[in-house]
């Protein structure tokens, strides 16, 4: 587990900059969060998985992408349940 995983707040806002577009789901845009929680579980479980690439989300002026993404998603500490 990386640092800024242990360290991580589920509660800072977060921002969705979309990755690769798909003509199936074109209404992927920037999106923004009140909490990061809620954007990893919008990202993992709401995008299709060939919309992933190149999406990133910026918490608390940190870039993670798709691995990152996941690898928050699954932690012990995630506040929210999945699905």
């Amino acid at each position: 587990m990386t640092p800024e995983i242990v360290a991580f707040n589920y509660n800072a806002t977060a921002e969705l900059y979309p990755g690769k577009r798909s003509k199936r789901f074109r209404t992927l845009r920037y999106k923004r969060f009140d909490s990061a929680a809620e954007a990893l579980r919008y990202v993992v479980e709401d995008i299709p998985r060939e919309n992933l690439p190149g999406t990133v989300l910026e918490i608390d002026e940190q870039r993670f992408g798709p691995e990152e993404i996941a690898a928050l998603y699954q932690d012990a500490a995630y506040p929210l349940a999945r699905a």
